[in-house]
């Protein structure tokens, strides 16, 4: 699994070192079928991710690669789920708030994460057995994995506190999430980011719960459902009440509560 981690850690690193390369350019914008903007950097990160990871034993399901019928990915004990680009909208605003998500998925649970923050440098990802999660500022663009481990700082979900600190859209909130809020019954504060950035928010004890109800895939949830549960904390589906599953034969995730 050290393997792996490491596979996915310079993956991620290097994906989003091409990120940063169409950041810096007056880049075109595509809109796909599902009406969501696709850039070139989407596809440049898509393919060095495929790269490193198609050498290990794993088949990948990616937001950029041709999706795989559920009649084949249903014997798969094992699969990558990766979005080389979350937040694509705010990439194209240039607020910073987009990373590099790749999760490594065992009989449905993700089990190792990694997510990278191509502005900030910022890279969180679980340990190698998915325990503990971690926080480390990139200075070395190929770093070991006994640098990664010596520089990180280990990151933990908050105490109860008030005023209970709920991750909400930058956007918007809808009326689902608003009736959550209301529901609480307590004073609340709402912290905004993009992208898998609302998971790690939580697992780092900046917030305390995340409410979404609105459509995600599998590759917005994976890396960071498995950062969140590496630290205590749950990822509810709100239909099962059970955590949330992964490499469903549908790929879209119902809605869902991050809290511990």
């Amino acid at each position: 699994m050290n393997e792996h981690l490491q596979t996915a850690i310079n993956a991620a690193i290097e994906g989003g070192k091409a990120i940063m390369e169409i950041y810096a350019t007056d880049f075109d914008v595509e809109i796909k079928g599902d009406n969501s903007p696709l850039t070139i950097a989407d596809k440049k990160c898509n393919d060095i991710i495929n790269s490193y990871l198609t050498a290990t034993p794993f088949p990948i399901i990616s937001e950029e690669n041709k999706q795989i019928d559920f009649n084949e990915r249903k014997d798969w004990d094992s699969c990558w789920i990766v979005d080389p680009l979350d937040g694509t909208k705010e990439f194209i605003k240039r607020n910073g708030e987009f990373t590099v998500n790749i999760a490594l998925v065992e009989q449905g649970i993700p089990t190792l994460g990694v997510i990278y923050v191509p502005v900030s440098k910022t890279l969180y990802f679980t340990s190698a057995k998915g325990d503990t999660s971690y926080r480390l500022i990139v200075e070395d663009e190929n770093p070991s994995m006994d640098s990664v481990f010596e520089h990180a700082t280990q990151i933990a979900p908050a105490a109860s506190s008030t005023p209970v600190k709920v991750v909400g859209s930058r956007s918007h909130l809808n009326a689902d999430t608003q009736a959550f809020i209301e529901a609480l019954g307590q004073e609340v504060e709402i912290v905004s980011k993009g992208s898998s950035l609302k998971f790690c928010l939580v697992a780092e004890g900046n917030a305390h719960v995340y409410p979404r109800f609105a459509p995600t895939m599998e590759w917005d949830t994976a890396a960071g459902d498995a950062i969140c549960r590496a630290v205590g904390i749950q990822v509810i589906d709100q239909e099962t009440q059970q955590p949330l599953r992964y490499n469903k034969e549908n790929l879209l995730n119902p809605y869902f509560l991050v809290s511990n």
